[in-house]
């Protein structure tokens, strides 16, 4: 398809104005199924955002070679954890695909090819948030993989081609943590609402500061992360869809912080919202 035709498909859409752009601290996947701050946060945020066309949906746990969309109808739900209670493995969450938006997608990426993919469907880092924004699950979705091989200026590149769908109704949403070391989680105090680490503080203001002031040298050079920053981002799975989001921003947007604690110590659940 090319992308004329992409974006006429797109306009003939029922759409909102354009669409604010999010990325979400996700945390445990027992989110998904538990009530507490952060869940309440991420209810209350999907009732005050326009309706949607769809969701594109950037997760720290769709990591591949090459980059690829769900182009299928009907994506699977994908339990993709292990250890936790079977309540959590029996949740589905049946959102329908969007062959439309995956096209439209594949065709505004034009610094790689991209895949079609009709096998992955909707990961946790996808579902468990969006389950409590929009739980009559009646939004489309589409998820897009992250090239774990590619720099972090190709992350902004991506999310810069696609800031296009927003002004069709697509909201943009990367979904991983700003802070994210499960290997040196304080067990000892994961139930201290707030606890963090010193260095899971100076990483997580750092990261905010550099938001604000679109710092995007700093934000994309993980090498040249300092030693605070480099705890905080050990590999960096968790932190790529926030630089997606980013991408699809605008210069005059300013970053707007939720869910803003840290849990275990090493792990923060903040939140952006641009637009």
């Amino acid at each position: 398809m090319s992308l004329d035709a992409t974006l006429t498909s797109l306009a003939s859409l029922p759409k909102s104005d354009r669409m604010p752009v999010l990325f979400m601290g996700h945390g445990s996947p027992m989110n998904a199924i538990e009530t507490n701050v952060w869940t309440d946060e991420w209810r209350q945020l999907g009732s005050e955002l326009p309706v949607p066309t769809a969701v594109l949906c950037i997760s720290a746990h769709w990591l591949t070679r090459g980059t690829a969309v769900t182009s299928m109808l009907h994506p699977r739900t994908i339990h993709d954890f292990q250890g936790f209670p079977r309540e959590l493995f029996s949740i589905e969450y049946p959102a329908p695909g969007a062959p439309d938006i995956a096209d439209a997608t594949r065709s505004l990426i034009s610094t790689t090819s991209v895949h079609a993919d009709h096998d992955w469907g909707l990961d946790h880092g996808a579902w468990s948030v969006l389950r409590h924004m929009f739980p009559d699950a009646s939004i489309p979705v589409v998820q897009a993989s992250i090239d774990y091989h590619q720099p972090g200026s190709y992350h902004v590149a991506i999310g810069h081609q696609l800031r296009t769908l927003r002004d069709h109704g697509v909201l943009i949403l990367g979904s991983g943590n700003l802070v994210h070391n499960l290997g040196m989680i304080a067990w000892d105090h994961i139930a201290d609402p707030g606890y963090a680490y010193p260095w899971a503080e100076e990483a997580n203001s750092m990261f905010k500061a550099q938001l604000v002031s679109r710092d995007i040298d700093r934000l994309t050079n993980v090498a040249d992360f300092n030693a605070a920053q480099k705890l905080a981002v050990p590999t960096p799975d968790h932190y790529w869809p926030m630089l997606y989001a980013l991408g699809a921003t605008k210069a005059d947007e300013e970053p707007q912080f939720f869910t803003d604690s840290a849990v275990g110590g090493s792990l923060t659940m903040t939140s952006v919202r641009w637009g």
